[in-house]
């Protein structure tokens, strides 16, 4: 039996591979296309366009994960029956939940490699590629990962520490230069709000030198006119998908701190938790699929219902927890539900088949 295991592992594991390498091609071309519409902007040329395409590359991947699992288990099994060889380990005495078991464990492998993919590599390329992409778009505004935003507005270089999802700030620093390049005033401001064309700066401290000494005074409010528009600021806000489950489960605290809406991000952080056990389903799934069609449809049938199911796994998945959030139900809801009833859906299957 352990022969078998390896073999169907094996087979099961060289077809998901070979089902990657032809999502991701697709994808990157999409992708690619997609990311030419700001060709020319700023100083975002091919070279930025292609970094930026393979830098997304990861989170395209983790995000098909389940799919390709499905597709990749029904392609493996598939060319086991087409070459007769699931027939003959029945006719030898192998059950169909040996079998199971067999694709199983490859499918526990592919639960953590999407784990690792999600949580260590994923965050780091989509930021990566996310700054990368928003410097080139908008020249003078630098940022670098926990340091915030920095740019420069004629006499006035500004620090802003955070970008929040309603696109109002935190921690504002504005230092203005005088002639012969003297800092002349420095404004700190705990908050700011984008209201009727300008910045509403809250819990203001300003500083300038006057006689040798520092002078200081402490305001309500600012309004700061020589500012960037919110829509400059919008592609500096935290994604949720450049941030692992730790770091999204953190965030979302702080945005609850802030009173903001984290509806969306708390979506995303449900969406990485249920992501390896999703995978695991599509595993699952695939294997009755395969023994109901045994000896009446091909390969290329078998994937195309497989791909259909898939992305109706996919479209269900992403529009429900949408839908959840526009209709207030719980994004854990909305995350657990579809893979809750794709299990259910094979385990029906499954009992079925043996």
């Amino acid at each position: 039996m352990k022969i078998l295991e390896r073999h169907i592992a094996r087979t099961i594991a060289t077809s998901t591979l070979l089902v990657f390498v032809v999502l991701m091609a697709l994808f990157m071309f999409f992708k690619l296309a997609d990311a030419l519409g700001d060709y020319g902007k700023g100083s975002f040329g091919m070279t930025e366009v292609i970094t930026y395409v393979l830098l997304r590359m990861p989170w395209e991947m983790y995000r098909l994960f389940p799919m390709t699992a499905l597709l990749g288990t029904t392609l493996g099994l598939s060319s086991l029956a087409v070459d007769s060889e699931l027939i003959a380990m029945r006719a030898a005495g192998v059950s169909i939940l040996q079998i199971a078991g067999a694709a199983m464990k490859v499918g526990m492998v592919f639960a953590v490699l999407a784990l690792i993919l999600g949580e260590v590599i994923a965050p780091v390329t989509e930021n990566m590629a996310e700054r990368g992409r928003s410097q080139a778009l908008h020249q003078g505004v630098e940022q670098e990962k926990n340091y915030g935003l920095w740019m420069r507005d004629g006499p006035y270089f500004v620090h802003i520490g955070e970008v929040l999802p309603d696109l109002s700030v935190l921690r504002v620093n504005i230092y203005e230069f005088g002639d012969n390049d003297h800092l002349r005033l420095q404004t700190y401001a705990a908050s700011g709000r984008y209201v009727n064309h300008h910045w509403h700066l809250a819990d203001v401290r300003q500083s300038w030198i006057q006689n040798d000494r520092v002078q200081t005074r402490n305001l309500e409010s600012e309004v700061w006119s020589a500012a960037p528009k919110p829509s400059t600021l919008a592609v500096f806000a935290v994604k949720p998908e450049g941030l692992s489950i730790w770091h999204l489960y953190s965030y979302i605290q702080h945005l609850k701190e802030n009173k903001q809406n984290t509806g969306r991000y708390e979506l995303a952080f449900w969406n990485k938790v249920v992501s390896p056990f999703a995978t695991a389903v599509m595993v699952i799934l695939a294997i009755p699929f395969v023994f109901t069609h045994l000896r009446s449809s091909g390969v290329g049938g078998r994937l195309m219902i497989g791909f259909g199911m898939g992305a109706a796994f996919y479209i269900l998945s992403r529009g429900f927890g949408y839908f959840g959030l526009l209709y207030g139900l719980p994004p854990a809801l909305g995350s657990v539900l579809p893979v809750a009833l794709f299990l259910g859906i094979a385990l029906v299957m499954l009992q079925r088949v043996g």
